[in-house]
């Protein structure tokens, strides 16, 4: 009895740092990146960078995402994803230093390292997760993908007044997200040492994760993940300019930017935990869909505030939700943590090449028309195809 006791004992206390270290990872996703749009004024202007330079260095960890995601899978299957994760912390470290130094040279060897840091992470936390949670895959991915909002919203926040306020200038309010960074590092190590004691459940973690490109779903799911991530960035980067066209002010419209991101954040939380009681996942995929079919024809056709405020609670709402139901999706439709694992560097990488082309093309066809029409009526179809897809991808099948 006693021995019972002491073996729980340990167990219970690795579940709580697992718990941490998810945790801890998500907190580091999004704050390097979202930190940097409020400083790139100041940042052109201390460096010296044009404006494409400057559009280049906010694209450049999106189209990193993109080349490393399929390639992380191999190096964990090599390696475990514990001690893979691991590396990406100290590599996302080591480029939030590099990139503090106020050189174009290092400002874009940072930004990349940061980019490998966070794209070793966005495709093994849904594997860990999967693997150490799989009774509750939905909660723990709940738990995280919130923390990457919240943490993303408060970064977008505090930069200037770090930089300002504090007068730590725009180095110092970037060197600030090295703090989560160190932590997660600490926690990891720690994990990484209990886990080698324990070979034959690191070598479970690994094994059944072949065949993911050739399967249809896997595609579905990849699909679904692109299309929203092109909904996401297009409407972070163009909302404001949308909506002042619309004749509202731009420091409102940067609020309600803002206040499109809190909206979602109950859904970003409900939507994984409600997913992964049920076997199909059709209902919830119509739902959201349906509101950001409501949402985007509301910006493109209303111009009262009326109709605008509705057009970002639905826009909330769907962008809220979308990203952790395609989350889910990795977890839900593969068979083990080694599927997991593949089916996510997969779909992260079609996501982020979809992403990193989205506010681009956007911008093209505005410059084409000078009109916001044809920019939101591609958004309605896009938010069609996000429909079809997220519906496939929810049926009750595997990879």
């Amino acid at each position: 009895m006693e021995s019972q006791k002491e073996y729980a004992q340990p167990k219970s206390l690795y579940i709580y740092l697992l718990v941490v270290g998810i945790v801890l990872v998500a907190f580091n996703l999004r704050p390097t990146i979202t930190s940097m749009g409020p400083l790139i004024g100041m940042i052109q202007k201390d460096v010296g960078l044009a404006h494409w330079s400057a559009g280049l260095l906010m694209s450049l960890p999106l189209i990193v995402f993109a080349i490393m995601s399929p390639l992380v899978p191999k190096i964990a299957g090599r390696i475990t994803n514990e001690l893979t994760l691991l590396a990406g912390l100290m590599i996302l470290l080591a480029g939030i230093g590099i990139r503090s130094i106020p050189l174009t040279l290092f400002l874009f060897s940072g930004t990349f390292l940061i980019g490998v840091g966070i794209a070793i992470g966005n495709v093994l936390l849904p594997a860990i997760c999967k693997d150490k949670f799989p009774q509750k895959f939905g909660l723990m991915t709940s738990v995280y993908s919130t923390s990457m909002g919240l943490i993303a919203s408060l970064a977008s926040g505090v930069s200037v007044p770090l930089a300002v306020g504090m007068n730590l200038g725009w180095q110092g309010s970037l060197l600030v997200w090295g703090i989560p960074a160190l932590a997660a590092i600490f926690v990891w190590t720690a994990i990484v040492k209990r886990n080698q004691g324990n070979r034959k459940e690191i070598d479970r973690t690994q094994s059944g994760s072949t065949g993911v490109w050739r399967s249809p779903l896997a595609w579905q799911v990849a699909a679904f993940m692109g299309f929203q991530s092109f909904l996401f960035y297009v409407t972070i980067s163009w909302l404001p300019e949308i909506l002042h066209s619309h004749g509202m002010s731009m420091e409102k419209a940067g609020w309600m930017l803002s206040i499109m991101q809190l909206i979602g954040l109950p859904a970003s939380f409900f939507i994984p935990v409600i997913a992964g009681r049920y076997r199909s996942q059709v209902w919830i995929a119509f739902t959201l869909s349906l509101c950001s079919l409501v949402g985007y024809a509301a910006l493109w056709l209303g111009s009262s505030p009326v109709i605008l405020y509705g057009s970002i609670l639905f826009i909330g709402i769907t962008l809220g939700g979308s990203f952790p139901l395609a989350l889910s999706y990795i977890g839900l439709r593969a068979r083990n943590a080694g599927q997991a694992v593949e089916l996510s560097g997969m779909a992260q990488s079609t996501g982020y090449i979809l992403a990193a082309v989205g506010p681009s093309l956007i911008g093209i066809l505005y410059d084409a028309t000078h009109l916001w029409t044809m920019p939101l009526i591609t958004l309605i179809l896009i938010s069609v195809l996000v429909m079809c897809f997220s519906m496939l991808s929810g049926r009750n099948r595997f990879v």
